[in-house]
């Protein structure tokens, strides 16, 4: 009989919060009965074996979560629940350990094959869910799982249906793989997350309609781009500039976009510019600066210019204004482009603090033989109450005319971006001219410059231009009409419930509640169309109005020459688990070589390609991860010596936990036919090869050639054990 030791209430208590209605009659340890139950009920639980159980409850704005907590000898049982009994989370641990084994891509030893049916795992993880979830609107729809080396588990991972559409209410479980039992469960409930209920899931307004209104969001635009397939040519392509991130409410036929409150999640993109511009320029590539006695040697070479030199020949150019700054710090530091070398010196500008202690700082990529400036990066604070010395559009005329004198090719640009938040306190207008040919644009060399608005100094400058680019003739091209039309076949109208924030009011009691608790909005669901697709497409070719797709590697392992084949299973097995060649054939019957059982080996880590046509980088990338597990030594490399038997089973033996044992000599023996022929220094491994079932003929053969086949079932057999 299970035993009710304790019932923590802390959290409740420190929160003060006002339990629910639903429990407003009931004590504590009453409500913690019904709730547990509940869930027993639900999960059809067996906890006879547990000695220890314990309760807690997290009362929330929305309502209350329990933490239901079993233990026992060797076994705990952890799972949180709503009010009603509605499980939210699971997690089961210890009456069979069985843990994750992470897939290694550099690791000292082959991983094992995973030792568990997929199809089985997610059987129990379907039976699972329709335990836990409301049977009358919530659903999951599971798609097969990719299971990993080593894995022990089955894992999988979306979101609920609602009513048969999809929603943003997350889920994950596991299954174990040796009982197929689910270990861990999590999911978001609406009941605690969500304000409302959930909406009806017919729609007042149709796809069509909807895909009408979509399609009027979305701008095109004619751009050069670079051809994916020669680097040395541009392209005409239409690509999507505005558009594509609005839903259309599915009852009103209205747009909703970000600017109507629309929850997408975290979005950290703002943050993660902002930090990136805070770190100057001169800091970047720390590690490859000179020490003193390279410095010292650099600037013995003939041409590179010392600091001091540097320092004239940046002061000369006014429109800097670096009046009153110091030289802080110079780095020079060589850089490779193939074989030239340019020597690059980074000089670092201060201004004296000023009166709360800020510092302004400019800071110069330049060449260090001519002096050219290669880039500009200045920081300044932000503030609101700083006095512009200079307009917007003075500083437009600025950046422009100092753009025409800084670079040779400037009456290629054109300006196309201006930005201005000085009213927000920046200390910096923003101009970013772009290329045009053949009037049109070129997005991809730019030159961004900066004008400091307290004192009209040029305070940045970033600069991308190709040299020796050809580009598409201009005529030719399809409509922009069309280009929208071929664009949006490649997507699908979705309606689906999507999560949207709404304001608080205080005389709403629930609301008001949120409201105590720090909250100004708060989510609901609405019922919405949107577009969605898979995979990506760069644009729309401009002269043929077809998609532009991008050629991504198709990773999947297929072979036509293995049916029937006696290692068929064997071979198919490693495959599915990317282990193989990336050839169409694999030639079971071919001799191995140690370069096409490198290359095997190689795919164990994620490297997979054909033996017959990888390059020299291939080969000897594919050789360093076998160094890595163990299959030979550099000093072994012999790419198209024939394997022996002998030599396969060295190589599979080294890359096992059996490695270091195998090398010890006068303790091993086997009963091989051929016992008296193997060789001293090969009996620990063919004694291995015996014990572990590599090698399972009557005679070991240590000089025997060996087939691809052969090599296959071998290795098959080490990752199986």
């Amino acid at each position: 009989m299970q035993r009710i030791l304790a019932l923590t209430l802390s959290t409740l208590l420190l929160l003060g919060l006002c339990i629910p209605a639903m429990g407003a009659s009931e004590s504590a340890d009453e409500r913690l009965a019904r709730v547990t139950r509940a869930v027993k009920e639900t999960l059809e639980l067996d906890t006879e074996q547990y000695t220890d159980f314990r309760g807690d409850v997290r009362e929330e704005a929305l309502g209350s979560v329990w933490s239901l907590r079993w233990s026992g000898e060797s076994a705990s049982l952890n799972i949180e629940a709503l009010e009603d009994g509605t499980v939210v989370s699971y997690w089961r641990s210890g009456d069979e350990e069985n843990p994750v084994v992470p897939y290694r891509y550099y690791g000292a030893a082959l991983p094992s094959l995973p030792k568990l049916d997929p199809g089985a795992a997610k059987q129990s993880a379907e039976a699972f869910l329709a335990r836990v979830l409301d049977q009358k609107t919530e659903s999951a729809a599971l798609s097969d799982p990719a299971v990993r080396l080593g894995s022990t588990v089955c894992s999988f991972s979306g979101f609920l249906l609602l009513n048969g559409l999809p929603s943003p209410l997350s889920y994950s479980i596991t299954v174990r793989g040796s009982d197929n039992a689910v270990t861990s469960f999590r999911r978001d409930a609406l009941a605690v997350s969500f304000l409302g209920n959930i909406p009806s899931a017919s729609p007042a307004v149709s796809r069509d309609e909807a895909a009408a209104t979509l399609k009027e969001t979305i701008g095109m635009e004619l751009r050069y781009v670079t051809d994916e397939n020669d680097p040395s040519r541009a392209v005409l392509r239409y690509v999507q500039v505005t558009g594509g991130e609005r839903y259309v409410d599915a009852q009103t036929g209205k747009l909703v976009d970000p600017s109507d409150d629309m929850v997408y999640g975290v979005n950290s993109r703002g943050m993660a510019e902002d930090a990136e511009a805070e770190v100057p320029m001169a800091f970047e590539s720390a590690k490859n600066a000179l020490t003193e006695v390279e410095l010292s040697g650099v600037e013995k070479l003939e041409g590179v210019l010392d600091r001091d030199a540097l320092d004239k020949l940046v002061r000369a150019e006014s429109a800097y204004k670096l009046d009153g700054y110091t030289v802080a710090s110079a780095n020079y530091r060589v850089v490779k482009d193939g074989e030239a070398e340019t020597v690059l010196c980074t000089l670092r500008y201060a201004s004296p603090e000023d009166e709360i202690g800020f510092s302004r700082s400019r800071t110069f990529t330049l060449d260090g033989r001519s002096g050219a400036v290669q880039s500009l990066y200045s920081y300044a604070p932000w503030d609101k109450d700083a006095a512009s010395a200079l307009s917007a559009g003075e500083a437009r005329e600025q950046a422009s005319a100092f753009f025409s004198r800084f670079f040779a090719h400037a009456a290629e640009f054109e300006l196309r971006e201006s930005e201005d938040h000085a009213a927000d306190g920046s200390p910096f207008y923003g101009f970013t001219f772009v290329r045009k040919v053949n009037g049109v644009f070129f997005p991809e060399d730019s030159c961004s410059i900066r004008v400091d608005r307290t004192d009209g100094a040029i305070a940045g400058i970033s600069l991308c231009y190709s040299e020796g680019k050809t580009f598409d003739a201009a005529g030719g091209v399809v409509s922009a009409r069309d280009a929208l039309d071929s664009w949006m076949g490649s997507f699908d109208v979705v309606l689906a419930y999507r999560a949207k924030s709404k304001p608080l009011s205080a005389d709403v009691p629930l609301e008001a509640k949120l409201i105590d608790c720090g909250c100004t909005r708060f989510r609901t669901l609405l019922l919405t169309y949107a577009l969605e697709r898979e995979g990506w497409f760069a644009g729309v070719d401009a002269k043929t109005g077809k998609l532009v797709s991008t050629s991504v590697r198709d990773r999947e392992i297929a072979y036509g020459d293995v049916s029937g084949n006696w290692a068929e299973n064997e071979i198919e097995t490693l495959a599915r688990f990317g282990i193989g060649y990336a050839s169409a054939s694999f030639l079971p019957a071919q001799p191995m070589t140690q370069w096409e059982l490198v290359a095997l080996l190689a795919s164990v880590q994620g490297m997979c390609v054909d033996p017959a046509n990888a390059s020299a980088e291939e080969r000897d990338s594919a050789y360093a991860a076998a160094y890595r597990l163990g299959a030979l030594t550099k000093d072994e490399r012999e790419d198209d010596r024939a394997l022996t038997r002998g030599a396969l089973v060295r190589c599979l033996i080294g890359c096992t936990d059996f490695a270091a044992a195998a090398k010890l000599s006068g303790i091993y023996t086997c009963s091989f036919a051929d016992r008296a022929d193997i060789p001293e220094s090969d009996l620990p491994y063919a004694a291995f090869a015996q014990a572990l079932g590599l090698v399972r003929n009557e005679r070991y053969d240590a000089a025997g050639s060996v087939s691809r086949a052969a090599a296959a079932v071998m290795l098959y057999r080490v990752m199986e054990r």
